[in-house]
């Protein structure tokens, strides 16, 4: 057979490869309109945040290192700031400190949850600029713990909630505000909220949580900002791999101790990673966002068919938020051996934090835990385990709501769902709807995104003031 006969094969290839990219072009989206909010400003925002970031409503799993008068103080500031709100809306407690806002509308069917937590980590004021919980306001920044996550959030919803009904408004549907006071320790309060849903009987429409934000420069040949819908989220689980041992004086020790046996089971954690593969949400994420690249990039997102698996050698090696989010990960967070210099551990433990990917269970990742790391006199405890969330869907009225009213409040924003990394209380309302979205209406920065949990966590007036809109235009629509 002629030579140029056996090219045409190839030659067909490429052209149907670039054809299908020169066609892969943006998705028509719904554009973003401008309407009275778009200058809108609450003088008195940035203030109640700032006060409500003073109260130090540091959450734990052991009980004694709760300082209970802050959870107090904090729920006894919500209806002095916001008494407009508190005068329409009923509010019960729930689990001791979380709330639960009740907001009538003209209808109970169709109702809608809005979440925030108002429980924080603990900081110490090594490191930040301004002290933690001193809530400062310097050029229009409010420095201080809980400013990105999630106090203002629930600052956004009260104010919004304040605005509208200053303004004589009245939704549709009736609305729930869930806020709760131990998301940090995964703890039971709104599964407790979820459980008196259940009881109730109420069937929700959607639930929107915490999650994605407005971010730059996170995929390659993407300029425009983007607007990240979390429609999942991985499972959690803590492990702690630990190993016993007779102890002794360190001037003696046996050729192998506690800790080398623990390094050895680590490192085999680190040599032997779970299997990589994209989950679907992140598979619509990147034909979404691949639309929006140069045509090189294009080539390839137009064609996962033929690339798909060298795009995903390339997430798996990069490490990261690229590597988490085509597979389980297994972090070692903390380490316990001797209290002595000189004392040869009896007990050694590694303290894992593992995020179970969408389409995996707890069950089997346990299992390759125990597979890899549980050799002799090595045990292997979960202490916390949680599955991944169900898949919400991309399609339909919720999704849509939520769509146009993003495009609203950020027009040059592209929409496109994904997977949440971190974990959320809204993982517990998918046992009553189908319907469950993780989205911060705001725009984070590389910086601002770090600072949660970090030093520094800080956010601008003028971002508060964008999230407050952005839940009015969202109640409205309601």
């Amino acid at each position: 057979m002629p030579w140029f006969l056996l090219s045409i094969p190839i030659l067909i290839l490429i052209t149907f490869i670039l054809v299908r990219a020169v066609r892969f072009t943006p998705l028509s989206a719904s554009q973003g309109v401008d309407d009275e909010l778009t200058d809108y400003r609450a003088a008195a925002a940035g203030g109640h945040l700032s006060r409500m970031i003073q109260m130090q409503t540091v959450s734990s799993r052991n009980e004694e290192e709760i300082d209970h008068s802050a959870f107090d103080a904090f729920i006894a500031l919500l209806p002095e700031i916001y008494p407009e709100a508190h005068k329409v809306l009923t509010r019960e407690t729930v689990n001791g400190y979380a709330l639960l806002y009740h907001w009538a509308g003209r209808s109970n069917e169709k109702p809608v949850v809005l979440m925030a937590h108002y429980d924080v980590v603990s900081a110490r004021e090594d490191g930040w600029k301004h002290p933690p919980f001193a809530g400062e306001i310097e050029n229009g920044i409010i420095w201080g713990r809980g400013a990105v996550d999630t106090k203002i959030t629930l600052a956004s919803i009260m104010e919004a909630a304040e605005f509208l009904i200053k303004d004589g408004f009245k939704p549709d549907h009736d609305i729930y505000f869930s806020f709760s006071n131990n998301e940090e320790i995964a703890g039971d309060s709104t599964p407790a909220i979820v459980a008196l849903f259940k009881k109730r009987g109420i069937e929700l429409f959607f639930v929107l949580d915490e999650g994605g934000a407005v971010v730059t420069k996170v995929f390659p040949g993407v300029t425009s900002p983007v607007a990240l819908i979390g429609v999942a989220e991985k499972g959690i689980i803590d492990v702690d791999i630990v190993v016993n041992s007779a102890g002794g004086h360190a001037s003696s020790p046996p050729k192998v101790t506690a800790p080398v046996t623990l390094s050895r089971a680590i490192i085999g954690l680190n040599r032997h990673p779970f299997h990589a593969r994209f989950p679907a949400p992140t598979i619509e994420m990147l034909r979404i966002l691949g639309r929006h690249t140069p045509f090189a990039y294009r080539i390839i997102f137009a064609n996962l068919w033929l690339f798909g698996p060298l795009l995903l050698a390339v997430f798996a090696h990069a490490g990261g938020e690229m590597n988490a989010m085509v597979r389980t990960t297994a972090a070692v967070t903390m380490l316990e051996g001797s209290r002595g210099s000189n004392v040869l551990a009896s007990r050694a433990k590694a303290s894992v934090n593992i995020r179970v990917a969408v389409g995996e269970n707890v069950e089997s990742t346990v299992n390759h835990i125990r597979k890899i790391s549980g050799k002799s006199g090595v045990l292997v405890t979960t202490i916390y385990s949680s599955e991944p969330s169900p898949v919400s869907r991309t399609t339909g009225a919720p999704y849509e709501l939520l769509g146009s009213v993003i495009h609203r409040t950020f027009p040059d924003a592209i929409l496109s769902p994904y997977v949440m990394l971190g974990g959320s209380d809204s993982r517990h309302f998918a046992q009553i709807s189908p319907f469950v979205y993780r989205f911060s209406p705001m725009e984070l920065t590389k910086a601002e995104r770090e600072s949660m949990h970090a030093a520094n966590e800080a956010i601008p007036v003028k971002k508060l003031d964008t999230c407050i809109a952005f839940y009015i235009r969202l109640i409205r629509s309601i």
